[in-house]
């Protein structure tokens, strides 16, 4: 394993693709959480820790809400050219996933449904987003969801699979119709699976598809995930965070849209009532560290994988090159 840290490094600004939220702001509220000043307080902390662009992430919640909210950024991005740069496409993360539990993770089973059950929702939501959705992470084994996958092939919007309790047979049918992604891959899955037959095996075998991870040690074993990225290859991974409001604050409660969420002193993020994880604390700089630390990836290959490659895959410029001082505790940046 490659541990050395560098203690200075240059490379391109770093890309989250998943964020829920982030110091102590939830995305998924109530629209009203949409101000130019609180997206500008996640800007700031996030750009200091070396993240230049992220994509504000919305769970599953009803079409109402997710329309809303679509709405309200749109207006905040449109009005700020800052804020545009910053957070300049959504991944919208159901309700298109599967409802049983494991796959389901802690999204609510009131708001989880087919496409075909509601076949025009993310054209509404394109159109609310001043048409910037980036990625849909859906379940493609439901009923609709090959034809929604063909959709974002033909709008350039990223389909991913997740939450799924999919067969080989359905990833296949999914990256046959345009699928180009796993959202944190190993994650949102039964706590038990077939030893060999197994959804999560068989996306790893899907040469076409990348493949995003929750590198915090938590989500993934860190074992665990030197084995999946030796398995998708560093040029078909994707590091994200997937942060709740929780990430740069610490230990407490935290709110996830309509649930609350415990956060111990080690950063592991469950729901309130609940054994399984609901989003994480993680950084992205940390991310890149843990990465370095304990899989076959250098520090060079880890960066890439949460700056240049998450870009490129959902079509945003590449940010420009900043240098940040590395310790074991984070990044900070410096220009």
């Amino acid at each position: 394993m490659n541990t050395a840290l560098p203690t200075t490094y240059t490379g391109p600004g770093l890309v989250d693709l998943q964020v829920n939220g982030y110091a102590g702001i939830d995305f998924n509220g109530s629209d009203d959480v949409f101000t130019a000043e609180t997206f500008h307080i996640v800007r700031e902390k996030m750009a200091a820790r070396g993240v230049m662009v992220s994509l504000p992430t919305y769970i599953t919640a009803s079409p109402e809400r997710l329309e809303a909210n679509c709405r309200a950024y749109a207006k905040l991005v449109e009005s700020d050219a800052e804020l545009a740069t910053a957070f300049p496409k959504l991944h919208v993360e159901g309700p298109f996933i599967s409802a049983v539990e494991g796959p389901r993770g802690a999204h609510p089973i009131e708001h989880a449904c087919n496409p075909a059950d509601l076949p025009d929702l993310m054209k509404r939501l394109q159109e609310a987003s001043g048409n910037r959705l980036g990625i849909i992470t859906l379940a493609p084994e439901l009923p609709g969801a090959l034809e929604l996958i063909r959709w974002c092939a033909e709008n350039d919007i990223v389909a991913s699979a997740g939450h799924t309790n999919a067969t080989a047979a359905d990833i296949r049918a999914g990256v046959e119709a345009g699928l180009k992604m796993s959202t944190h891959l190993g994650n949102g899955s039964h706590q038990t699976l077939p030893r060999m037959d197994n959804y999560i095996q068989a996306q790893l075998s899907e040469d076409e598809l990348f493949a995003s991870f929750i590198a915090d040690g938590h989500h993934v074993p860190f074992y665990t995930l030197k084995n999946f990225i030796r398995a998708k290859g560093f040029d078909k991974t994707v590091l994200v965070s997937d942060a709740i409001n929780a990430a740069d604050c610490g230990p407490g409660r935290y709110s996830l849209g309509d649930f609350e969420v415990e956060v111990s002193e080690e950063l592991r993020c469950t729901k309130v009532g609940h054994a399984g994880l609901a989003g994480s604390a993680l950084t992205m700089d940390m991310g890149v560290i843990y990465t370095t630390q304990h899989t076959d990836a250098d520090f060079d290959d880890a960066w890439t994988m949460a700056s240049t490659r998450p870009a490129q895959l959902v079509g945003i410029p590449v940010p420009s090159d900043i240098c940040v001082e590395v310790s074991e505790t984070g990044f900070r940046r410096v220009s």
